[in-house]
């Protein structure tokens, strides 16, 4: 063992800080990628004042679920403001800060590899959890608190620069919606003098979705769009498997615009053995079914699919128009569904909502209009992807810290 690795249990300890004055209301759950989440506990009725309060810098975890999802989740409190976490989810603090750094000892949680040791560790037991003695017992390289700063403060650029993309990615998806609204919503695109059409007097005429411009017309989705299914390859040959084609299935949902990653990729001869095709990028991809159903991403590579969602390309029209139409009418149908369960989109879903097809030349203007940001908006999501590599690579590179 390298010297400077120390059991765990020298430097943290639990705290059970409990709801007992029912002063703290925000409740909390844990995530799968180490993060804090809005809970989806029914807490009606529920005694609040067994539930822990988290102060800053205090962790909290789960120590049942390595042995179900291959995962710890533990999370590191870093705001002011209390909050309360499940009564089943322990609660530890580092007393001495100037010891261990708690950020520098959440970057060792958020390693591949602490999730495997902790899934190894777990024990036999039907619902076999990693427990609080064996996190003690884990061992860990502490070198001087000075070189633990200098490295969180490394990792924290890193973070600051994805989060700072995050938000331009944000800002540039909103101003593409926008556009769209005022063009194909509010019907203020451009007229011929540069003005806004409807507001300067253009030509309105009635439809089933009421005033729309003349020579636009009203149609099914799907005459309009073109739906496209996908498939799998067989599991048995794993020639298919493991290839150089992203694979995209519900998993893949991204937060923002576009996919470039998929957890599962195929080779060249898987594609030619399932139903799905090779799309292009700019391909819109809507999950069917799923938790996730309803969820929209764009392809920012060649990709396959899977049977559980839908690809849409334009079928007269551009790929941006498409996307943008999709975002849409997938949010008309969630409003729908209300009170309903959304279990799944099958075909007649789009079938049955009717759309605006403008004059092609206005979906081509809206298009050049938008592919500069939408192109900005593929290049940070590049550009974050190489700082998640180079974030991932700093974490494994603790392993070999010597001091």
């Amino acid at each position: 063992m390298r010297k400077n690795y120390k059991p765990l249990g020298d430097y943290i300890q639990k705290v059970d800080h409990r709801n007992k004055d029912l002063k703290v209301v925000k409740l909390l759950g844990l995530s799968m990628t180490k993060e804090f989440r809005e809970t989806t506990s029914n807490i009606v009725g529920t005694d609040m004042s067994v539930y822990r309060v988290m102060s800053k810098y205090q962790f909290a975890c789960d120590f049942m679920s390595p042995i179900r999802v291959n995962k710890f989740p533990v999370v590191l409190k870093l705001d002011d403001e209390p909050n309360l976490v499940s009564p089943a989810y322990p609660v530890f603090e580092i007393p001495d800060r100037n010891k261990l750094d708690p950020e520098y000892l959440m970057m060792w949680f958020r390693r591949t590899e602490f999730d495997r040791y902790a899934t190894f560790k777990c024990d036999a037991a039907i619902r076999g959890g990693y427990e609080w003695k064996e996190l003690c017992e884990t061992l860990i390289p502490i070198p001087h608190i000075t070189k633990q700063r200098e490295i969180v403060k490394e990792y924290n650029v890193i973070q600051n620069r994805i989060a700072i993309n995050n938000q331009l990615i944000q800002n540039l998806e909103e101003a593409a919606q926008a556009i769209y609204k005022q063009w194909f919503v509010d019907f203020e695109f451009p007229d011929e003098n540069g003005f806004p059409y409807k507001s300067n007097g253009g030509e309105m005429v009635e439809s089933e979705l009421g005033e729309v411009p003349a020579g636009w017309k009203i149609k099914s989705f799907t005459k309009v769009i073109k739906l496209s299914g996908g498939g799998t390859p067989s599991t048995e040959h794993p020639e298919y498997w493991d290839g150089e084609i992203p694979f995209y299935t519900p998993g893949d949902l991204t937060q923002y615009y576009y996919s470039l990653n998929t957890y599962k990729n195929i080779s060249p001869q898987g594609l030619q053995k399932c139903s799905s095709k090779l799309f292009p990028p700019n391909t819109t991809f809507v999950t069917a079914r799923g938790a996730t159903v309803g969820g929209v991403a764009m392809a920012g590579v060649h990709m396959a699919m899977n049977q559980t969602c839908y690809a849409i390309n334009g079928n007269k029209v551009n790929d941006y128009f498409a996307h943008q139409l999709t975002l849409a009418t997938i949010s008309h149908l969630k409003k729908e569904a209300v009170g309903a369960t959304f279990e799944a989109l099958v075909t007649k879903n789009f079938d049955g909502q009717l759309v605006i097809e403008p004059s092609n030349n206005f979906i081509q203007l809206f298009g050049d209009s938008v592919n500069s940001i939408y192109k900005f908006i593929l290049n940070k999501v590049k550009q974050n992807q190489k700082l998640i590599e180079f974030k991932d690579l700093l974490l494994s590179k603790l392993a070999s810290i010597e001091s």
